[in-house]
């Protein structure tokens, strides 16, 4: 049985990339139409906002630098590694402009992880946040980049850097230099093909790796949000959410499949206006949708319990503009959204569900709905053709559990230079999504996850990447990773470690030791691993690690022995991701 909404999609280009989609409203005349006073983008703390012109011309003349000082061109990777900036989307559509691709990086990495997206993504040139600069030139003399080819996005009152240019300063050069490039240019068909983004994702195993997503991919998730939402196409009768010139907080990451996708192309393209918000510190938070009027609230459930439980959040009176509150990256559960709608009382709210692999939106709840139905992820959007396989390769019917699979205009063309993961994933036009659902009334329920992968705050962590980590220190001789739940954080990773034998007597003898050792193998990961990665969840010791036949390790068995042991932590809520 497959599972699809009725509602179909209109004909849209495919020979055009995103930034032309996004700036030239002419190649799609469904585009609504924004009034020179909407801003596009408006910098959180100092209210600076850019135009459409502005827009246009800032990015012509970033393009124009790009290619006259560093030769960007057809297919070149720039990697863009910055929290959320007002240039972020306008680098984009720079290297855009010029053929190229981008490939966005989580800010915090440390260098060794920068490095192995670089090298994966074969990357030429570095677009660097000013504070991040040490670890951008650790990781590019180890990518062998030249040190001169790292550009510097200036934080406020940031002094000059030796020897870097700015991205202002590449701007102010574009505007003056004669015109030396010539805009990409794509034939009929080639943007379903035409790479726009590397953006990483954790598999089953191993370290993330690149998912190759084509501009047309972008510009239909796009077109299948707006017409699910009534933006354009309507023949529902129910009013769109998105109105032009609502506002909305870009407070999740750019680099992240979310943030890129839905907060910043699909917002910008309905004619609201994005107010960019570089990093979540929920005071400051609350302050900013209070006093841009934000209207939508693109969230994670991080930010969600916050919004319900922080004492601060009654300080501020948000409920008069606060129409919107989506959630996703992770699930959500129904106590939450309960709550939440007493926050946000005139909003509508209900979650969303996405994968880098099928970039991004698969469901979202419906726009007849005011609050989403507790559980559920939403109904397909249009163009999104679904299958539930069970356990034997059957396809389940209604109501029955099984794995998703999925297809549509959207999808991913598979996993960068890596043949074997994308034979994994990529199966006939269908993307294995690895998570276990229900489809019922037409509506998406995530039960369980099928794959390893655990999600820490929305992000994705593989446990076969901090297991091989772990199995380096010299006291740990296996090692299992597994998730425990956490209202917090959704899970966090916990380690099941079996220790050296030579070191057993002493702990036996000293159980001060066995405490001390916990501690150096959680820092083991800290010192080498970003923040979302370490092991909050704890160091568990265990005689051995339970493997089937093959030498497989059954994950679940500990998995089910951790969530006895660690019951959710509903502890401590703090004001700051």
């Amino acid at each position: 049985m497959e599972f699809s909404t009725a509602t179909s999609l209109p004909s849209f280009p495919d020979d055009i990339t995103i930034g032309q989609f996004m700036l030239e409203p002419h190649r799609f005349p469904l585009t609504p139409v924004r009034p020179d006073n909407v801003p596009w983008l408006v910098e959180d703390a100092s209210g600076r906002g850019l135009r459409t012109e502005q827009v246009r011309q800032r990015t012509a003349n970033l393009a124009n630098a790009l290619h006259t000082k560093y030769n960007i061109g057809e297919g070149d990777v720039v990697c863009i590694f910055s929290p959320n900036h007002v240039d972020y989307p306008i680098s984009i559509w720079a290297v855009h402009t010029l053929g190229g691709i981008v490939t966005p990086a989580n800010p915090s990495y440390t260098a060794e992880e920068l490095v192995h997206q670089l090298e994966i993504s074969q990357a030429r040139l570095i677009i660097a946040y000013s504070e991040f600069l040490p670890i951008a030139f650790i990781a590019a003399q180890k990518a062998n980049i030249p040190l001169n080819r790292v550009v510097v996005i200036p934080s406020t009152n940031d002094a000059a850097v030796a020897n870097t240019i700015t991205l202002d300063e590449l701007v102010s050069s574009g505007a003056t230099t004669p015109r030396t490039f010539s805009e990409c240019r794509l034939k009929p068909g080639e943007a379903k093909t035409k790479v726009a983004f590397l953006s990483f994702s954790s598999g089953t195993t191993g370290k993330p790796k690149a998912v190759a997503i084509p501009h047309y991919s972008i510009i239909s998730n796009v077109v299948q949000m707006s017409v699910h939402w009534n933006v354009i196409g309507s023949s529902t009768g129910v009013p769109s959410a998105m109105t032009i010139g609502d506002v909305c907080l870009g407070v999740l990451p750019f680099f992240h499949i979310y943030g890129l996708i839905v907060t910043v192309h699909f917002t910008l393209f309905c004619g609201m206006t994005l107010v960019v918000v570089p990093k979540f510190s929920f005071l400051d938070y609350l302050k900013s949708i209070v006093r841009h009027k934000v209207t939508h609230l693109y969230v994670v459930p991080p930010q969600v319990v916050l919004l319900c439980k922080h004492p601060a959040v009654s300080d501020y009176d948000m409920k008069k503009h606060v129409k919107f509150v989506l959630s996703g990256a992770a699930p959500l559960s129904g106590e939450l959204v309960q709550q939440v709608t007493k926050v946000f009382p005139n909003a509508h709210v209900g979650q969303g569900y996405g994968l880098t692999e099928t970039a991004t939106t698969v469901s979202m709840f419906p726009p007849n709905q005011k609050i989403g139905t507790i559980g559920s992820s939403g109904v397909l959007i249009p163009g999104i053709i679904a299958r539930v396989r069970k356990a034997d390769g059957s396809l389940a019917n209604e109501g029955e559990q099984g794995e998703l699979v999925v297809r549509g205009p959207s999808m991913a063309l598979g996993y960068f230079n890596n043949e074997q993961a994308t034979k994994e994933t990529f199966i006939d036009g269908w993307v294995h999504t690895g998570d276990e659902v229900i489809i019922k009334n037409g509506e998406v329920f995530v039960v369980d996850r099928l794959k390893e992968i655990m999600k820490v705050r929305g992000f994705q962590v593989a446990p076969a990447e901090l297991e091989g980590h772990l199995l380096l220190h010299p006291a740990v001789a296996d090692v299992c990773v597994v998730g425990i739940p956490d209202e917090y954080s959704g899970e966090l990773p916990l380690a099941y470690v079996v220790v050296d034998s030579k070191l057993l007597p002493t702990i036996a003898k000293d159980p001060s030791a066995g405490v001390k050792l916990k501690q150096e193998i959680a820092k083991h990961v800290s010192d080498a691993k970003i923040q979302y990665k370490w092991l909050k969840g704890g160091v568990e010791f265990i005689d051995a690690i339970p493997k089937n036949p093959s030498g497989k390790i059954l994950r679940r068995i500990l998995r089910d022995e951790a969530r006895k042991l660690r019951k959710p932590n509903v502890s401590v809520i703090q004001a700051k991701l």
